[in-house]
C-alpha cells in the first residue's frame, strides 16, 4: 500500500481543514516546499497537493505552488482543486504535475472527463469521489448532491478509470479514524477499483486496517502535521514496506 502525505493549501500555506470547513483552517507552514522537502527527506515518492483556493473558486489558482514544488523535488505530484477547462489541466501538466486530481468536473461533465481520460490515459488522471452518507459531493465539499457513491464509481471504473480515492468528508481532519466499511462496501462493490483511502487517518493502525481491507493506498494529512504520525514513522514504514 502506498503512503501518500497530503498539502492542501490556502493563499500560499500549508493548511488543514476539518469536514471540509474553510471556517475550521489551521496553518502548519507557510513554506510549502520546506513540507515537501521534509516528505522526500523520509523516502516519500507521491506527495497530494490540493489547492482549496481553486476547489472553492472553481479554477487553478496555486498553480505557483504546484510549480516550485514539481521544480525543486523528485516527487510525483497529484494535484487537485479547481480543473474544470481543458486550459486548466494543460497548465497543471505544464507546471508538472504527474497527475491531475478530477471530481467535480466528473459529476458535471462527464463527456469532458472521458476526453481528459483518453487523451492523458487513465495513469495521468486520478477520479476524486468525496462523500458524504455514501453520496457524491463536490466544490470542495461545499455541494450535496444525490448520486451514489457506489454507481458513481461503477459507472467511471467500467468506462476505464484505474485510479480511484474515496474521502468521507465526515471523518476528515478529525483524528477518529478512516472510514473502513465505507471502503470495504466500495471495493466489493465496484470490480477492479484501485481505491486509495483518504481523511480520518490517526495512527499507524489506522494503516494496517486500511491494508487488510483492500486499499491500494492511502492519503494521510492532519495525522502527520500533529504528530500522530512522525516522520521517522514514515521513514521506517517505507523502509519495512
Amino acid at each position: 500500500m502506498i503512503l501518500i502525505p497530503a498539502i492542501d493549501i490556502i493563499d500560499g500555506k500549508c493548511v488543514r481543514l476539518t469536514q471540509g470547513d474553510y471556517e475550521k483552517k489551521k496553518i502548519y507552514n507557510e513554506h510549502p516546499l520546506e513540507v515537501a522537502l521534509q516528505f522526500e527527506g523520509v523516502g516519500i515518492r507521491r506527495l497530494h497537493l490540493v489547492d482549496l483556493d481553486g476547489a472553492k473558486k472553481g479554477s487553478v489558482v496555486n498553480q505557483k505552488v504546484l510549480e516550485q514544488l514539481a521544480s525543486k523535488t523528485k516527487l510525483e505530484i497529484d494535484f487537485g482543486g479547481g480543473i474544470k477547462t481543458d486550459a486548466d489541466i494543460r497548465s497543471v501538466f505544464d507546471a508538472g504535475a504527474a497527475i491531475a486530481t478530477v471530481g467535480s468536473i466528473a459529476v458535471k461533465d462527464k463527456e469532458l472527463f472521458f476526453r481528459w481520460l483518453n487523451h492523458y490515459g487513465a495513469e495521468h488522471l486520478l477520479l476524486g469521489a468525496d462523500v458524504k452518507e455514501e453520496k457524491i459531493t463536490i466544490g470542495g465539499w461545499l455541494e450535496g448532491t444525490d448520486i451514489s457513491v457506489f454507481d458513481f464509481l461503477r459507472a467511471y471504473v467500467s468506462g476505464g478509470v484505474t485510479n480511484v480515492f474515496c474521502t468521507d468528508v465526515a471523518m476528515d481532519g478529525l483524528l477518529q479514524g478512516p472510514s473502513t466499511e465505507l471502503y470495504k462496501k466500495i471495493i466489493a462493490a465496484v470490480p477492479g477499483i484501485r481505491l486509495i483511502a483518504s481523511g480520518g487517518v490517526s495512527s499507524l493502525a489506522d494503516l494496517d486496517t486500511l491494508q487488510e481491507c483492500g486499499c491500494e493506498g492511502v492519503i494521510v494529512g492532519k495525522a502527520i502535521y500533529e504528530n500522530r504520525i512522525t516522520m521517522e514513522d514514515l521513514r521506517k514504514r517505507i523502509i519495512t514496506g
